[in-house]
């Protein structure tokens, strides 16, 4: 078969660790996302923003029978199938799940076989999908776990507060050999199952495959937990601020263009810039009619404001706290700072500004993913209409070990000067 090693490569966040044994002990952030053409199956938002989320009135999701289900599945089935496998944090979204999986062992089956992450996983989705044609009628209340009495229960029998609970019903059927979770001598994977009355291949309920993060310390597993309960409140605030709280496409024109960005990039770095280097760097920006764009996320109405650009250059690291002075005293009096927050003192001036409720405009040094979710302080600035971030990049999949390099910061500072108009040195005008 014939490939075309021309086309780009697509990367995917559901890509495995090369260098990990799925099958070790271990901590793991799953996320699952419901099958394509499927709307929010799982539940429906609900709840106040003003409300704290312990609150009975707080941000949170109203579960579908399917929904409940779902959620009856990830705290009973993966521990009773795998006992050394535990949930210690989860939540079910209207379209899609976060789950913090602990391994306090090796992942082995009921036979004593390692087993890999993926095969618990598609074991998961069997469980589900099986309860979820029962559920929909597209098999018989007698097949496979479709006997368990979820499916034919009222809306409000199973709830958030007893789903940890297994009934007689679900315990028998679980015990079946065609029982959901698979072990590792299945080989139905993520496969859809064939139905065998009609012959056709029934819907899943879930998309193929999964993402997976793995927390190395105790700092990001905190910061993991966070983001899985965060995410009733972020849902309901995007909803909220639609047309700040989610990507928007080629709303900047820079107007840099092509040739422009190259000699500022000559003059600016030449010892860090050759063809090959400013040919990766055009291929990934985003451009309208030759001229740089970027894509926004956040309050638009700050590139109305004057903009002053914030960028630290090494030979004025003598005058830092003056030009830190000069830009929060100007950001107090009604500016906007815009920076792409690669030098330490950018940081500093940058994050001293939004502690006090100053306006500020980001360069982000990657595009938006379709589903984008910045992080929650990033989230509550950009939704009190105090943040705007701008990407002039293309969306790409990058490790934590890859490094931008200094022609893509000079990049970016060359974006912060055009869309502000002015050079970056006007802090030292009296």
């Amino acid at each position: 078969m014939e490939r075309d090693f021309k086309k780009p490569t697509v990367h995917s966040m559901k890509r495995r660790c090369r260098a990990h044994d799925y099958s070790w002990k271990g901590c793991y952030h799953i996320t699952i996302s419901v099958a394509k053409g499927l709307y929010q199956p799982l539940g429906r938002m609900a709840g106040r923003l003003d409300k704290p989320d312990s609150d009975n009135d707080g941000p949170h999701v109203e579960l579908t029978p399917i929904g409940r289900m779902v959620e009856q599945e990830l705290r009973e089935s993966i521990h009773r199938y795998y006992p050394m496998l535990e949930v210690v944090e989860y939540v079910v979204m209207p379209e899609h799940l976060h789950f913090l999986l602990v391994a306090h062992s090796n992942v082995v089956s009921q036979s004593g076989k390692a087993t890999h992450l993926g095969h618990v996983i598609a074991g998961f989705k069997l469980g589900c999908n099986k309860r979820y044609w029962a559920i929909t009628g597209k098999i018989d209340q007698g097949e496979g776990l479709a006997e368990e009495s979820l499916a034919t229960e009222s809306p409000g029998t199973l709830t958030s507060n007893n789903a940890g609970a297994p009934n007689n019903n679900s315990a028998r059927a679980a015990n079946r050999n065609n029982a959901g979770i698979l072990t590792s001598d299945s080989a139905l994977g993520d496969s859809v199952v064939k139905h065998a009355a009609s012959g056709g291949a029934l819907p899943p309920l879930f998309d193929a495959g999964y993402c997976d993060v793995m927390p190395v310390d105790e700092e990001q597993l905190t910061t993991q937990r966070a983001y899985i309960r965060a995410n009733p409140r972020n849902r309901l605030m995007r909803m909220a601020n639609r047309e700040w709280l989610f990507p928007q496409r080629n709303t900047v024109d820079t107007a840099v263009s092509i040739p422009a960005l190259k000699g500022y990039l000559q003059r600016e770095c030449p010892q860090q810039l050759n063809d090959d280097i400013f040919a990766a760097i055009e291929m990934r920006l985003l451009k309208n009619n030759g001229r740089v764009a970027c894509d926004s996320y956040g309050n638009l109405s700050l590139l109305n404001r004057r903009l002053l650009p914030v960028v630290c250059h090494r030979k004025d690291a003598g005058l830092f706290e003056k030009q830190k002075a000069r830009c929060l005293a100007e950001a107090a009096s009604g500016a906007v700072l815009v920076s792409a927050r690669i030098a330490r003192g950018e940081q500093e001036i940058l994050d001293q500004a939004l502690l006090c409720g100053y306006a500020v405009i980001r360069i982000e040094d990657n595009g938006f993913p379709d589903i984008y979710h910045p992080s929650a302080d990033r989230m509550d600035d950009c939704a009190a209409g105090n943040l705007l971030l701008l990407t002039p990049w293309s969306y790409q999949f990058m490790t934590q070990e890859e490094n931008i390099t200094v022609s893509f910061c000079k990049t970016m500072n060359c974006i912060s000067q055009a869309i502000c108009k002015l050079k970056d040195s006007w802090w030292k005008d009296e």
